[in-house]
C-alpha cells in the first residue's frame, strides 16, 4: 500500500497527512487546454467537477487536485479554534453487499482496514470529528490554496461552527458567521458552511433544524457580503420532504448553492461485533463511497425538482459515491450543476481526467 497514490492516505494519521501529504501523486500528466466553457457560481471552469470538503486538508492537497484536473476544489472544513478531532483510525472499509440502504444503516455493519480493489464496492467510514489546525494556520494556508487554482478553476472554502464551553445557540450560530468572515477576509471566492454537523440546541444534526439553518445562513451571508454562500446538507428521508422544502424555502434568499449529501450514518463494528472505531460516541460513523451513491443522486433529483417547481435559482452540487465517469453523468442528468467525489478521487487520482476523456 505504501506506493499507492493518495490525496489523503487512510492508513496514516491526520497529522501525517497534513504534514507530508499528498502521497505519490502524478502532478504532471493532466493539462486543461483551450478556454473554459462552463460557468459555476459566476466563475468560468473547465469542468464543474471536483473534490468536496474532506480529503484536502492543506494548500498542498488542493493545489495537487487542481494540477490533476479537478476544477472545483473544496478546502477541508475549518473552525475558528484549533480542534483535535477523533482518534486514529478514521477510515475503515465497510463489508457491504450493494448499497448502504437506510435499512442496512439502521443495523450494524462490519468494517476493517482491508479495502477492495474494485472501487464499485468501496464504501468507507468518515469518522474524523472535523479536526482543524485553527485560523493561525488555515488563514495563511487558504491564501496559498486560492493562489494554487489555475485558469478555469475554483477554490471553495468550507467552515463550521464549534460548540464551546458556555455557548448559547446564538454564540454557536455566530461562530459559523465568524468562520465565514475569516474565509472571506482571506479572499475565498466561494464559502460553504457545513450544516451536516451537531446542533447545540437539540443535540440532533443541524441541517434538520429549520431555525438553526436559517439563523446560520442569515448571519453568514451578512458577514461575507457578495461572496457566494453554499450550504452542505445531509440526506433527508422521504418522510422528511416537507422539512427539506421548508429549509430550502427559508435559505433561498441567502444561498447561491446547496451541496448534498455528506454521509449516511451507521453503527460500525469489527468482526466480533464490537465497536470498530475507538472513542466515546463513535459506534455510529458517517459512511461514504459507492454505497451512498443512491442517496446523493436522490437528493440531487429532489433539490432539482424543488428548484424547478418553486422557481429558485440555487446551484446544486451533487456528492456521494462518484467513482466513475458514468456516475458523474448520472448526477448531471439528475440536475447537478457541479459534481464532486471524495472517496472516488482518494482511490483514483485520475478520476477527473477519466471523466473529461469520456465526455
Amino acid at each position: 500500500m505504501s506506493d499507492m497514490a493518495y490525496f489523503y492516505d487512510p492508513n496514516k494519521t491526520f497529522e501525517d497527512n497534513c504534514d507530508n501529504g499528498p502521497f505519490n501523486m502524478d502532478l504532471t500528466s493532466v493539462k486543461n487546454t483551450g478556454e473554459p466553457q462552463y460557468e459555476f457560481l459566476g466563475h468560468k471552469v473547465y469542468l464543474p467537477f471536483g473534490i468536496p470538503a474532506g480529503p484536502l486538508p492543506t494548500s498542498k492537497h488542493t493545489t495537487a487536485a487542481f494540477k490533476l484536473g479537478y476544477d472545483v476544489v473544496v478546502y477541508k472544513t475549518q473552525r475558528t479554534v484549533p480542534f483535535t478531532g477523533n482518534k486514529f483510525p478514521h477510515i475503515l472499509s465497510l463489508k457491504l453487499d450493494g448499497d448502504l440502504t437506510l435499512e442496512k444503516a439502521a443495523g450494524s455493519i462490519v468494517a476493517d482496514q482491508n479495502y477492495p480493489e474494485d472501487l464499485s464496492k468501496l464504501t468507507i467510514t468518515n469518522s474524523f470529528g472535523m479536526p482543524s489546525q485553527g485560523p493561525d494556520f488555515w488563514i495563511d494556508d487558504l491564501k496559498k490554496a486560492i493562489a494554487g487554482a489555475g485558469k478555469g478553476q475554483l477554490l471553495i472554502m468550507s467552515v463550521v461552527g464549534t460548540i464551546q464551553d458556555g455557548f448559547t445557540p446564538d454564540d454557536y450560530y455566530n461562530d459559523f458567521a465568524y468562520g465565514a468572515q475569516l474565509a472571506a477576509d482571506a479572499g475565498a471566492p466561494v464559502i460553504e458552511v457545513n450544516l451536516s454537523c451537531p446542533n447545540v440546541a437539540t443535540e440532533g444534526v443541524l441541517c434538520y433544524s429549520p431555525e438553526s439553518v436559517l439563523e446560520i445562513c442569515k448571519r453568514a451571508k451578512k458577514a461575507i457580503g457578495d461572496v457566494p454562500l453554499l450550504i452542505k446538507i445531509g440526506y433527508y428521508r422521504p418522510d422528511q420532504q416537507d422539512l427539506l422544502e421548508e429549509i430550502v424555502e427559508q435559505v433561498s434568499p441567502y444561498v447561491a448553492g446547496i451541496s448534498s449529501i455528506n454521509t449516511i450514518a451507521a453503527a460500525v463494528v469489527d468482526k466480533d461485533g464490537n465497536q470498530a472505531l475507538e472513542g466515546e460516541g463513535r459506534l455510529k460513523s458517517g459512511c461514504c463511497g459507492a454505497g451512498i451513491r443512491w442517496a446523493g443522486l436522490e437528493m440531487t433529483k429532489r433539490l432539482d425538482e424543488i428548484r424547478k417547481r418553486k422557481g429558485y435559482s440555487y446551484a446544486i452540487i451533487g456528492v456521494g459515491g462518484v467513482m466513475t465517469p458514468d456516475d458523474y453523468k448520472h448526477y448531471v442528468s439528475h440536475g447537478a450543476d457541479c459534481v464532486m467525489s471524495a472517496t472516488g478521487a482518494m482511490w483514483n487520482q485520475y478520476l477527473a481526467r477519466d471523466i473529461k476523456a469520456s465526455l
